[in-house]
């Protein structure tokens, strides 16, 4: 009997992960999944908005821009096998002055550029149907659920702690190019675990992954984006995501109802450092509401249940990472992923697929259906709020620092 083939390790059990997870599976190619974390989507991942982009405001022709519009197309094929709630509300971005007329209309020039649907009114202001709500959570973990359908392995609390060329075997005269031989992981403990490559997902500590290898090409730091969240309670909830019409300063605070009910207003944009600081910082209402009640005045009025921070894995001077280790051969590193990793997931996963194909790495097949059974779920559920889990995770490490 054949040895089964090794797997590919995916590093980072996170939305882009988990969908490099679901891409390989679903073409039959052995795959383990490492997240270092007890859970999935503990990080970035778990604490984002929601929003799913149609890319009308991305800058053409870059590769972020390129892997959200063919994530739109790949989307549309697998919600029907992930199960997850998507809702299809839009999104409407209000002009209040000449100056904002002309930006709102210069987007619109872009969307066209980028063959997103989008159209103006008579005040100026753009409307974006193809705006979408999703659960981040919910929608990761389906994609994990539904790689482990195909053959996936997902460990979790599996830190890797060294990355190097696979040990080839045999006399030397026999033994491959190092191209051939794959990578060696190191995991807590001592573990090691061969793979025939390997993705580095790891979101904020992408770049610490990447040193474990010998490589210090990209460097990540943390942008903390707070949200508040509030309770209706009779008051009208936006029907649409509301946009403000970014400046200088960047996209800025938007407003939108979550799945559940309650009201989203954020995110705040901090540069931080430190990768381990999840706190909602003491003026984030303030700085939420100044520019959130403008868009939607109910606000003013309406009770604060809670609020959650994410840190988004910006790089410094780099935007969406995705090339060959130049240090470990069939290393693929997927780093600087910022806000937009949800909503990109699926064509990353697909670029990442290619590549390790022309690597000669794998042999992918071409895409099956995955359908999860209820004994291949992580190990664990989602709550109905996610962003509430996203807080008392965090609320939970800072404690215990």
């Amino acid at each position: 009997m054949n040895a089964p083939a090794a797997p590919v390790a995916v590093i980072g059990g996170g939305v882009v992960g988990c969908a490099v997870a679901h891409a390989l599976a679903s073409r039959g190619v052995p795959v383990v999944l490492l997240e270092a974390q007890p859970g999935l989507a503990l990080g970035a991942s778990g604490a984002n908005s929601g929003i799913v982009h149609t890319g009308f405001d991305s800058v053409p022709g870059e590769l972020e821009t390129a892997m959200i519009l063919r994530s739109a197309q790949l989307r549309e094929r697998l919600e029907g096998e992930l199960g997850v709630p998507v809702r299809r509300c839009g999104a409407r971005m209000v002009a209040r002055d000449r100056g904002q007329r002309q930006a709102i209309a210069e987007l619109a020039r872009n969307a066209a550029v980028n063959g997103v649907r989008v159209s103006l009114d008579g005040e100026g202001s753009l409307h974006i149907p193809g705006e979408s709500i999703t659960d981040p959570v919910a929608f990761t973990l389906a994609l994990a659920a539904c790689a482990q359908a195909g053959g996936a392995h997902v460990r979790l609390g599996a830190t890797v702690t060294g990355i190097a060329p696979a040990r080839a075997s045999g006399p030397p005269r026999a033994r491959a190019a190092p191209v051939a031989a794959g990578v060696r992981l190191t995991l807590g403990g001592g573990e090691e675990l061969s793979a025939c490559a390997a993705v580095n997902c790891a979101g904020l500590f992408a770049d610490e992954v990447a040193a474990m290898a010998g490589e210090h090409a990209f460097d990540i730091y943390p942008r903390k984006g707070e949200f508040l969240v509030l309770e209706p309670a009779g008051h009208d909830a936006p029907q649409e995501i509301l946009l403000p019409v970014p400046s200088t300063r960047g996209k800025g605070v938007l407003v939108f109802r979550a799945l559940d009910g309650h009201v989203l207003a954020g995110p705040t944009a901090r540069e931080r450092e430190d990768k381990r600081d999840w706190t909602v910082e003491h003026d984030a209402a303030q700085l939420i509401l100044e520019r959130a009640v403008p868009m939607w005045p109910a606000l003013a009025d309406m009770r604060q249940v809670g609020c959650y921070a994410g840190l988004r894995p910006a790089g410094r001077g780099a935007n969406y990472v995705i090339e060959r280790s130049r240090t470990v051969a069939r290393l693929i590193h997927v780093a600087a992923i910022r806000s937009t990793g949800l909503t990109a997931c699926l064509g990353i996963a697909e670029h990442v697929t290619g590549m390790l194909a022309q690597d000669g790495a794998i042999t992918p097949g071409p895409p099956q259906p995955l359908r999860a059974a209820a004994s291949q779920q992580p190990q664990q559920q989602p709550q109905p709020q996610w962003w509430r889990r996203a807080a008392s995770h965090h609320h939970a490490q800072a404690a215990g620092r």
